[in-house]
């Protein structure tokens, strides 16, 4: 049997280049629940045009390894590269973002001009995914948050970066935390208190536009619906945007990955 050559950019949880015989679907499975690797959790990975080059990623030898096993199996994986691979990836090669629940049940996504949603908050969540995994406090807006971080010469940046932004009500949980002092963390692993403080000080100095929450976004533990407008890659001079549909359209159009998802 035939089997097409495929490639494929993990974003999440280990960053890596992958060459494989396998459909994304097929992908999405074998690294969640079909794989000796034991790995329980979410996965994003990017279907990449097979044609894309790179000096950097040596793509044509990892290809000429793409060999079926004795028995007619597809290849799952053949590794190219495991480290900066974000940095060197042209974003005109992605072309759709896969979200995995651990269940192996996987969410499409396809590229769109981003269209902001109205909101009162001056304040934004952002967790950053790939290659930096922090949780940040920012007023910056979800583009030029992305400008800001990218940026030559910042000391907590990165070339490029992927990222989404929180469905979260500042003011909402200032007015929930004053009355509930107990309250469970609204972001997992993020202390209410610490969050209030970060928010006081943010408020505070009109000078500080941004302010790390965590030093590792706990992105495996956010329940999807925190996903407010999508995910971004994001460059200096460029970025491409993928929009998360809403509840009501993953339950009608991908129902397998809606009943899995939390």
């Amino acid at each position: 049997m035939t089997y097409i050559s495929r490639l494929y950019m993990i974003c999440y949880p280990n960053p890596a280049l992958v060459a494989s015989q396998l459909d994304p679907e097929q992908f999405a499975r074998h690294y969640t629940v079909g794989s000796s690797r034991d790995y329980q959790g979410r996965m994003i990975f990017a279907d990449i045009d097979p044609d894309f080059r790179h000096e950097y990623f040596d793509i044509d030898r990892g290809f000429s390894q793409l060999v079926p096993h004795e028995d007619g199996r597809p290849k799952a994986t053949k590794f190219i590269a495991s480290y900066r691979i974000l940095e060197h990836m042209s974003f005109s090669a992605i072309r759709s973002l896969h979200l995995t629940t651990p269940a192996g049940y996987s969410l499409e996504l396809k590229p769109a001009p981003f269209e902001p949603k109205p909101s009162m908050n001056q304040l934004r969540i952002y967790a950053e995914i790939n290659p930096i995994r922090m949780l940040v406090l920012s007023k910056n807006n979800f583009t030029d948050f992305g400008a800001y971080i990218t940026a030559p010469g910042n000391p907590k940046g990165t070339p490029k970066l992927l990222y989404t932004q929180l469905e979260f009500d500042i003011d909402e949980f200032l007015d929930e935390f004053a009355l509930n002092p107990v309250m469970q963390p609204p972001i997992p692993g993020l202390h209410p208190s610490r969050l209030r403080d970060a928010i006081q000080e943010v408020r505070r100095v009109p000078t500080k536009t941004n302010k790390g929450l965590s030093l590792d976004c706990p992105f495996d533990r956010i329940p999807a619906k925190m996903y407010r407008h999508g995910f971004m890659f994001a460059a200096q001079e460029e970025h491409l945007f993928f929009p998360m549909p809403g509840l009501k359209t993953i339950e009608k159009d991908f129902y397998k990955f809606f009943r899995t998802m939390d």
